[in-house]
């Protein structure tokens, strides 16, 4: 351990570093601080805001943790409680918790650490309020709770450092929303507490250190440290398919790898995917090994006893969705599986990381491409890491939903001054542009409910004494702190074996259920049998053919700038070591028809089995395929083409019809976002629905009330009711104007549209083909189709389909 002179600490900071007993520990296992840790201990002293960013596996968590350790015995005489640490995922900060407490038993500090999420106890939560202990780890959510309390300038007032974990998942998200304009109001009264955010993947760290700092005196520390990443796509002697999601074809190659090393997380996108590669590895596993499934929707006591194992080293494998992709330190896991394509670089980085967390380790993962387009999307990803190349997180402005839940919650903990909670307000990055006009709605709708609902007093949560606003009764902040939150899930309800309870299912799966029908669940084939007032009431089966299910948001959206590194690996396909499979299917539609321009678009039509087919590759993700599908079928509609169906994926969107629509460049024009689209938009649900999570969010509508829980049905009933008054008597609510701006860009994905619209609308390749092309096979494939009435459906057998299309593709005889 040297001086670190060259960091020019004073000999206070010197001597604090060399005496303290976490240095000593670090001797004893032969360990030693990074320049980094040292810089960042040396400008938390001196009261800068900092942002960490530095990759996986090389000491962050120590980095943000030195100063709060080392100058604890002075800070805790000024306050016992000296720091808040936040996480956006519930098992890092169960681990952050495990691996701080080995180092301050084992160097016998007397730090208090505790954790504080929606699994502590009532009687835990209440004790903290009390007893706050040193270092509180929690959740963004727990955070705005703790701010309703009405000593809550007291509680946080000797607070000296808040730690913000896994900056770049919950910025420029509703979530983050929130939690800037809690820091913002915490600033406020714990003047002196510094901030360091920690982050392992972001682009713009300037940008990102503006997020959660306005603070002049602030610093981005990039530490010069590169982490060694191994990545390969998985070489399977069987075929790669040309659709699904499920990776079957891999199985047992998989089997096979997890054998063969200590502890391995298999990643998956869908929840869906998780229960199908638990199900699928445990039905070959003859060698007896422990394998385990982890996700959001699973029993507290069941997921928590899984993290235990897998920290101990007890489970040789792990199935897991985004649930363990952040921050976690398993030393024992030697191995990292991505099933399905990534999605996003951001993404993959972070869950490969999960393996030989140790800067003097490779982390090594294995792709497993689900399909031949997301091979394509593997190869690109692993091309982008190789470069250092990751995505910018799209920014988004402040939603006002959540700004209006913030007011509610500053109201419950004191009366406050409209200027003055204003002025805060604009002080945090997502709303540093929000007018006061703006501002005023919000808050008039939170006071009463606005022009319309106001004569009601179930709206009107606040009253007002000239500019000066309170909660108008006690039970609005009941209301308010059992509906906090900014994400608004599926209704779900308990899923029970007898008497063991396994997790939460989605009531809309359940509801079509049939007593005896079997569904996959926890790693188990259950058998339906009732609902109950306790839940969903189950046996065990033994049937072969479970439904699985089907969860919300389950299809992560392709990022932009891994589309255009797909596009582009395309057009130089020639300069890749390719399997045979995917190389042959690259040649033949390139000599067939033609491969997807970088800047324009491809469009193929051939005619099948008396069907007219518009096959377009735009590379623009599902969300924004689904709408495009969606307007071409209005469009043809209006040309008396009859559509009979469309099929929308990452990539590619196909449309089919029984009349020849024959001006294919006119689709793609900006008439098709103007009148087309208006026109649908006002025949669909889709803002209702949106209204729903709106009204939810800002506190409109209650899902929970004390003593009850609603029902989807009742939740839906309230939001579709009190939308059609607003959209009746007043159509310029701020919640109908939340709704429709963020139900364009967020769903519909219209800005986004419209921009590709605009860029290739005059640089479209249209090739009219007399049979199908190699590269439409996969989108014809796809399972997820939308179907304009019952006595339209397309039908047929998709392993006699496949075999089909291959052979007019390929001119197989």
């Amino acid at each position: 351990m040297g001086n670190y002179t060259h960091f020019k600490l004073n000999s206070t900071l010197n001597d604090k570093i060399q005496s303290h007993p976490l240095t000593d520990w670090l001797k004893k296992k032969k360990n030693y601080y990074y320049d980094y840790q040292i810089q960042s201990y040396k400008s938390v002293c001196a009261k800068k805001d900092i942002l960490i960013n530095a990759p996986t596996g090389t000491g962050k968590t120590l980095a943000a943790f030195i100063t709060p350790i080392i100058n604890f015995k002075d800070d805790v005489k000024t306050g016992f409680f000296t720091t808040l640490y936040i996480s956006p995922i519930k098992s890092l900060i169960y681990d952050i918790k495990r691996n701080l407490e080995t180092p301050i038993q084992e160097a016998k500090l007397n730090i208090k650490i505790e954790s504080r999420t929606g699994d502590t106890s009532s009687y835990h939560k209440k004790k903290q309020l009390k007893h706050p202990p040193n270092f509180l780890i929690t959740t963004p959510e727990s955070f705005a709770l703790l701010m309703s309390y009405k000593n809550s300038n007291q509680y946080f007032l000797g607070i000296k450092y808040i730690i913000i974990d896994e900056l770049h998942n919950i910025m420029h998200t509703k979530r983050g929303d929130l939690l800037a304009l809690n820091l913002a109001r915490l600033s406020t009264f714990s003047k002196k507490a510094v901030k360091i955010g920690l982050s392992a993947t972001v682009s713009n760290a300037q940008k990102t250190l503006d997020y959660f700092s306005n603070s002049k005196n602030k610093i981005c520390i990039n530490p010069n440290i590169n982490k060694d990443i191994s990545i390969s796509i998985i070489n399977s002697a069987k075929s790669i398919p040309w659709s699904g999601h499920m990776a079957s074809y891999a199985i047992e190659d998989i089997y096979s790898i997890i054998k063969n090393h200590a502890s391995t997380i298999i990643f998956v996108n869908t929840r869906a995917q998780s229960e199908f590669i638990f199900q699928s590895l445990w039905k070959i596993n003859k060698f007896n090994l422990n394998i385990a499934i982890h996700h959001g929707s699973l029993d507290k006591e069941l997921r928590l006893k899984i993290e235990k194992k897998m920290f101990k080293g007890e489970i040789n494998c792990i199935v897991a969705t985004s649930s363990l992709e952040l921050g976690l330190d398993w030393g024992n896991v030697d191995l990292v599986i991505q099933v399905g394509a990534p999605k996003g670089i951001i993404r993959i980085i972070q869950r490969i990381g999960r393996s030989n967390h140790n800067i003097n380790k490779a982390s090594k993962a294995i792709l497993v491409p689900t399909n031949r387009f997301e091979y394509l999307e593997c190869l690109a990803a692993k091309e982008a890491i190789k470069k250092n190349k990751i995505e910018e997180i799209p920014e988004k402005i402040g939603s006002l939903d959540v700004l209006a839940q913030h007011i509610n919650g500053v109201a419950c903990s004191q009366p406050f001054d409209a200027s003055d909670l204003f002025k805060q307000v604009k002080k945090t990055w997502p709303y540093r542009n929000l007018t006061r006009v703006s501002f005023n709605s919000v808050l008039s709708f939170v006071h009463n409910g606005g022009y319309v609902l106001k004569n009601y007093k179930l709206f009107s949560r606040l009253k007002k004494n000239k500019n000066i606003f309170s909660i108008s009764n006690n039970n609005f902040i009941k209301r308010y702190r059992m509906n906090l939150g900014t994400i608004v899930e599926a209704e779900i309800i308990p899923v029970f074996l007898k008497n063991k309870k396994l997790g939460y299912i989605e009531e809309y799966f359940i509801n079509q259920l049939q007593k005896d029908d079997t569904f996959l669940f926890a790693g188990l084939i259950l058998n339906f049998q009732k609902i109950s007032q306790k839940g969903v009431e189950v046996i065990k089966s033994n049937g072969k053919h479970p439904k699985i299910p089907s969860y919300a948001g389950g299809n992560l959206p392709l990022s932009s700038f891994l589309a255009k590194s797909v596009i582009s690996l395309i057009k130089n396909y020639n300069k890749f070591n390719l399997p045979d499979q995917i190389l042959d299917w690259l040649s033949i539609q390139k000599r067939e028809s033609s491969l997807p321009p970088v800047d324009g678009l491809l469009i193929e039509t051939f005619k099948r089995n008396r069907n007219n087919y518009i096959v377009s590759y735009t590379f623009q993700g599902r969300n924004a395929n689904q709408t495009l599908g969606v307007l071409i079928m209005q469009k043809l509609e209006e040309y008396n083409c009859q559509p009979l169906a469309f099929v929308a994926s990452d990539y590619a969107l196909a449309v089919w019809s029984v009349k020849k629509f024959k001006n294919i460049k006119k689709l793609f024009n900006s008439d098709l976002l103007k009148n087309n689209f208006n026109n649908w938009l006002k025949n669909t649900s889709i803002l209702k629905k949106h209204f729903k999570s709106v009204a939810v969010i800002s506190g409109l509508i209650d899902k929970k009330l004390p003593g009850k829980l609603k029902t989807h049905k009742q939740v839906n009933f309230s939001s579709n009711l009190i939308y059609d008054v607003l959209e009746k008597y007043e159509r310029n609510h701020i919640l109908i104007k939340a709704t429709r701006d963020e139900a364009l860009n967020d769903m519909i994905k219209f800005d986004k549209l419209k921009a590709f619209i605009k860029k290739i609308q005059h640089k479209i390749r249209h090739n009219e083909l007399r049979k199908i092309s190699p590269f439409a096979i996969p989108i014809v494939m796809e399972f997820y189709s939308e179907k304009i009435s019952h006595d339209k459906i397309i039908r047929y057998e998709t392993d006699n389909i496949e075999q089909e299309l291959i052979k007019e593709a390929y001119n197989v005889e």
